[in-house]
């Protein structure tokens, strides 16, 4: 009896532990609805909001949006996924970066609206970067399959 008692004593403390290690963990793990929401919210939804263009759209009118300061629709995790990794894989990337992925050192075109301070867009920068798992500046017809698989942007 003492034995069984020591096992589900030993069991149990085990199960708390790697309960423990499984939180921490999650914590270090960037989501769309914990991480990046709050940054294109503050940061993005002004020309990519639900009143932007669907890619689509914006592709048919891409200088007629620009003038109206309208980029496409980025508002949701399904419609910024599109930049991610689907139909214009890689297209958020290549904006965001700081340039220090790239030949000539230019950030991106969209790098500057990551925050009002160098230390703000670094900050921002790093979150997607930690987010999205394989920053890579390669355009959807780059990539291969198996660097699509290795983009995390995990929403939940």
């Amino acid at each position: 009896m003492l034995r069984v008692a020591i096992k589900i004593l030993v069991i149990s403390f085990f199960f708390i532990v790697m309960t423990g290690y499984s939180i921490a963990a999650e914590k270090g793990v960037v989501t769309y609805e914990k991480d990046i929401k709050k940054i294109t919210s503050e940061k993005c939804i002004f020309c990519h909001g639900s009143d932007s263009p669907t890619i689509d759209e914006f592709d048919k009118d891409k200088e007629g949006f620009k003038k109206k300061m309208k980029g496409p629709r980025m508002e949701t995790y399904q419609n910024l996924m599109i930049f991610v990794n689907g139909k214009d894989a890689g297209a958020v990337m290549r904006r965001l970066d700081d340039g220090k992925n790239t030949k000539d050192g230019k950030p991106g075109n969209m790098y500057q609206f990551l925050g009002n301070t160098d230390n703000e867009r670094a900050k921002n920068f790093e979150v997607f970067k930690k987010w999205v798992g394989n920053w890579t500046l390669k355009k959807k017809k780059e990539l291969t399959e198996d660097e699509l698989k290795t983009i995390k942007a995990i929403e939940k």
